[in-house]
């Protein structure tokens, strides 16, 4: 189906999210075995299968697509289209019984990521997105929020930016904001395209955690770069705002 429009594209990466998400519910909440990858961060038998079940489904659709996984490595394609998918993002949320947990997929078309979706199976929240068709949540029109004064912004943070030689700005845009939480992952951002927040900040980010983002925050009317501002989902880094506070942010990044 190369010729599938992004409708149809966006309305099969939410059943596919639902499809996964009905799987990470199975694990949710029973004590799962969780091991340590090579890079020390968790993964479980629910990763691992709902990402299967998730390139099952993309390869009987469209078989001829390339797909990224994190769990399953890369899959090559012919059609331009590539699916990056995150089973579950906030495993280390899941194994502790937090619902706060997502099961991302997005698409690039020809190097563009147009397609997102995060789903949240515990909370039965969906957020999604495709380029020119808008941001929807849970069936309605989502939009980032007007919050124009870092003096009456949400900053939400992961618990690992103090990891990684981000303090001093992370300090300078903390003690500008009105309220700042610890709702890291993909939750964080979604906060942000729902206008429940205003910036989310990650030092460390890989692709499949930012695919589905992008295109979400872009059609909610916020900007998904960066820590240098750059719009890209390959930056190993990631800053969510709700546009307006964008400068901003940038601005007391540099100092």
């Amino acid at each position: 189906m190369a010729d599938a429009s992004l409708r149809d594209i966006l309305d099969f990466a939410m059943d596919a999210a639902w499809q996964a998400g009905r799987i990470t519910l199975r694990y949710f909440q029973t004590g799962v075995a969780v091991e340590q990858k090579a890079d020390e961060s968790p993964v479980t038998a629910a990763d691992r299968d709902a990402e299967t079940k998730l390139r099952e489904l993309i390869a009987t659709r469209f078989p001829d697509d390339g797909i990224v996984g994190e769990e399953h490595g890369d899959k090559a394609g012919t059609t331009g289209r590539r699916w990056i998918v995150d089973p579950i993002d906030g495993t280390k949320s899941f194994v502790h019984g937090v619902p706060l947990y997502g099961v991302m997929v997005g698409v690039e078309v020809d190097g563009d990521p147009a397609v997102g979706v995060v789903h949240f199976p515990a909370l039965n929240e969906m957020i999604c997105a495709a380029t020119g068709l808008g941001c929807m949540w849970n069936g309605r029109a989502a939009r980032v929020s007007e919050v124009s004064d870092m003096k009456d912004a949400t900053v939400i943070l992961t618990d690992s930016v103090h990891l990684h030689g981000r303090d001093e700005a992370i300090a300078r845009i903390c003690s500008r904001a009105k309220l700042v939480r610890g709702w890291g992952d993909c939750y964080g951002y979604m906060l942000v395209a729902t206008g429940r927040a205003e910036v989310m900040l990650d030092p460390v980010m890989s692709v499949w955690d930012c695919a589905a983002l992008a295109p979400i925050l872009r059609e909610a009317g916020g900007t998904f770069t960066t820590w240098s501002g750059e719009a890209t989902i390959w930056g190993n880094e990631a800053i969510g705002t709700n546009g307006a506070l964008f400068e901003d942010v940038m601005a007391l990044i540099e100092g």
